[in-house]
């Protein structure tokens, strides 16, 4: 039965299903009928139209420019330097021109590894003292075949070690605190020493004057630990440094030590004179074979 236009029309018959595009450059064939409209193609070979102007900007919004990106240029070739620093290739050198090949170094960072110090020739060159010690010990032992011998000021003991004495333990025992051994080095003046473990909290400290007890100082002692399997004596070590000033020939130190243990104060004064070290010469024997070419470390 014919309908009229203005009635309403049956609904068609599904026509054959076609398989879904697996790109998006196949949505163009789901309509067979459609033509495909024909794109403006630019020839190979004919100049492009300048793009056209952008809109002016309106109110407060900045202006927007194009963003021209630029290809990076890649290094040149090994080949192509050689060539660029020489001359062309197969080009004869001329006079006057000199082809020399320069070799640089350069880290991770492409910095230089290299540093160029000029020095005049007027200037004397700055070398440390020791370093000049070490050089004149070395040209010593060059010219003798025998062990160098040379003198060194410092402090020197006035007193042989109380631990090596005969009646250490009695005087452990007597006066409860004694001196073992002192030290000297460059960090100054180090020793041990023994006293009696009278109670479990006690205290040692060591007094030092540099000027004859005008005026003193004092350091405490540090427990070190048991002097033995027994228990009934301990061991403390102190240290206090040196200033420079008593390097000079015949100086001297002054120390003495104070024991304080369950309420009473003990010292050891070495029989109340005092420990004293003084500063003199020690002669020093250094054999030649430690001493040859050492002074390459120094520099």
């Amino acid at each position: 039965m014919f309908r009229g236009p203005g009635s309403a029309g049956l609904p068609r018959a599904p026509g054959p299903r076609k398989p879904a595009p697996r790109s998006l450059s196949c949505l163009s064939d789901l309509d067979g009928s459609a033509a495909p409209e024909p794109r403006p193609c630019r020839p190979p070979g004919s100049p492009g139209r300048a793009p056209p102007p952008l809109p002016a900007p309106s109110g407060c919004e900045p202006r927007l420019r194009p963003i021209i990106l630029r290809r990076a240029r890649s290094l040149p070739s090994s080949l192509e330097r050689r060539q660029k620093a020489t001359g062309a290739p197969g080009a004869a050198c001329g006079p006057g021109c000199s082809r020399q090949h320069r070799v640089r170094f350069a880290d991770a960072l492409g910095l230089e590894l290299t540093q160029v110090k000029v020095f005049n020739a007027g200037d004397d060159p700055s070398v440390p003292l020791h370093v000049l010690s070490r050089l004149a010990i070395n040209s010593d032992l060059c010219c003798s075949s025998q062990d160098l011998e040379f003198n060194l000021q410092c402090l020197v003991p006035d007193f042989p070690p109380p631990i090596e004495a005969a009646d250490f333990g009695e005087r452990v025992g007597r006066q409860l605190v004694c001196l073992e051994r002192v030290t000297c080095s460059d960090l100054g003046i180090s020793g041990t020493v023994r006293v009696r473990n009278v109670a479990f909290e006690k205290q040692v400290a060591v007094r030092y004057t540099f000027s004859s007890w005008r005026s003193a100082h004092e350091a405490v002692a540090r427990w070190r630990g048991p002097a033995g399997d027994e228990g009934t004596e301990d061991v403390f070590s102190f240290g206090f440094p040196v200033p420079p000033f008593l390097l000079a020939l015949g100086s001297r130190v002054h120390f003495a030590l104070r024991y304080r243990v369950a309420g009473a104060e003990y010292w050891d004064n070495n029989n109340g004179r005092d420990y004293s070290l003084t500063c003199r010469n020690h002669a020093l024997h250094m054999p030649r074979g430690e001493c040859e070419e050492s002074w390459i470390h120094f520099i």
